[in-house]
């Protein structure tokens, strides 16, 4: 009798999301606060807020340290997404071929993401700054490997666990609001460490070290319990693919849907990790806030962004996810306009880091569920029509052009921080907003290319199909 695959229930759903909401806290750290950590702002009398631990001038008259090693870290990061992602569509693990990947790298992935940010060698000395840098290339790279086998796998299973496209959508958004939520929380580091120095009597170096050390156990026990209680056997629609790595590669670009939709993605991750990477600067140094205001400013876009889940997910059933997406990209580029003008605005200051925060919220919800979901709709759409079904390597081939995106931003960013990073000589930042937004535009102009009525009317042949085969079979 063949078997037949079971919905995913409620409370399975929230277990599955939740390793989501550990990997985006464990990963918070590296995607946003490692050029906040190694290369500090100043504050007024150009006073660092940590002490160096790398060497802080410029290279070849406008790279960094900690862009280079970034960037290295972000395209190694990219490389190995469509190896690990192959490696996983061609399991045949009885453990289940994407759990297995996940049970093996949840804990060294939380570990690592906190070794980064323990630099071994005094800063004082240039010997030192070499140590930490090449302690700081080794662990993020180790890091990378290991959130890699763990991202990859698991966004496979939003294609997998998900039977229809509506199916697919409610899996995205649950992940959205779990991903959302760790983001939030580790945004209050920059709130914490003051409050546990001062609780504690540390130092500011080794307070901002006891958050990273919490964020990383928590996420470390939240990551293990996709693992514990999905049985893929039970839930996930899986085959497993015969391709070669390159040979898979090869056929994902070659989907026309997917390669504008992974063009889209790539200048909309420059963009998102700008204002990660700059809400510290665009608060504390053009608007001349306090330091810990970017912590309640962050927590709050994100608590606001929740209440567009539902609205948006109504929206994109009734309209589409593709007019929801377009509208994103407009907003996004509008709000970086915002961004370039603070300090100018006829408006307090207080209020025009409200009005960026607040105007960011609702694009960040739409990209916080959507693509996923297309990309799980393009992956199963493409599988029907060739018979060769391989989530895995779509969604390592979007993060790996995601994590080229995000590679992209943290060479540029602290290279734009090079031209003016003082509230005396801020031009550096307000140069990262106008790119942001030129990325903005690119990636509208790329993502109007994607054909999402052709994907949808694929996809409605197979629900099609199977009413047939259930009214043959007598079971309607």
């Amino acid at each position: 009798m063949e078997h037949k695959i079971e919905k995913l229930p409620g409370w399975k759903l929230v277990m599955f999301a939740l390793g989501q909401f550990g990997w985006s806290l464990a990963s918070w750290s590296v995607s946003n606060a490692l050029t906040f950590f190694f290369l500090p702002p100043e504050q007024k009398g150009g006073q660092l807020l940590f002490p160096p631990f790398i060497f802080q001038g410029a290279i070849f008259g406008a790279l960094t340290v900690i862009g280079l090693i970034n960037a290295f870290g972000r395209i190694w990061d990219g490389v190995t997404d469509p190896w690990v992602a192959n490696l996983s569509d061609r399991s045949r693990s009885r453990f289940g071929r994407r759990r297995l990947f996940l049970a093996i790298s949840a804990i060294p992935t939380a570990v690592f993401g906190f070794l980064v940010f323990f630099p071994v060698a005094d800063g004082a000395t240039a010997s030192g700054q070499n140590v930490n840098a090449l302690w700081l290339a080794v662990t993020m790279t180790i890091y990378y490997w290991f959130i890699t086998m763990y991202c990859t796998p698991y966004n496979a299973l939003i294609s997998e666990l998900g039977h229809t496209p509506n199916e697919r959508l409610g899996i995205a958004t649950a992940i959205s609001i779990t991903w959302a939520l760790g983001f939030a929380i580790g945004n209050q580091a920059y709130a914490l460490y003051p409050a546990l120095g001062n609780a504690f009597g540390l130092d500011p170096v080794r307070a901002f070290q006891l958050v990273l050390g919490i964020f990383g156990l928590v996420s470390g026990i939240m990551m293990l319990l996709p693992v514990i209680f999905i049985d893929e056997r039970r839930y996930a629609e899986g085959h497993a693919s015969e391709e070669g790595v390159w040979q898979a590669v090869k056929s994902t670009f070659a989907n026309r849907d997917f390669r504008w939709f992974v063009f889209s993605d790539l200048p909309y991750w420059v963009s998102l990790n700008f204002i990660q990477m700059g809400i510290t600067y665009y608060i504390i140094t053009l608007l001349g806030l306090d330091a810990g205001l970017p912590s309640l400013l962050m927590l709050v876009m994100f608590v606001l962004s929740f209440a567009f889940y539902v609205p948006i997910n109504l929206v994109a059933k009734k309209l589409g996810k593709k007019p929801v997406l377009v509208f994103a990209f407009a907003a996004f580029a509008l709000d970086f306009l915002i961004v370039f003008a603070l300090g100018w605005l006829p408006m307090p200051r207080i209020a025009q880091a409200w009005l960026v925060i607040v105007l960011a919220a609702l694009p960040i919800a739409i990209f916080g569920i959507l693509p996923n979901a297309i990309v799980a709709d393009i992956a199963e759409s493409h599988g029907i029509e060739t018979g060769d079904y391989k989530a895995g390597i779509f969604f390592g081939a979007r993060t790996f052009m995601m994590k080229l995106g995000i590679a992209l931003a943290n060479l540029l960013f602290p290279s734009f921080l090079l031209l003016g990073k003082s509230v005396e000589k801020p031009f550096g930042i307000r140069a990262a907003a106008a790119a942001a937004i030129g990325f903005c535009v690119l990636g509208l102009l790329f993502f109007l290319r994607y054909d999402e009525k052709r994907v949808l009317a694929v996809l409605a042949r197979k629900e099609e199909l199977s009413a047939e085969e259930k009214r043959e079979a007598g079971l309607v």
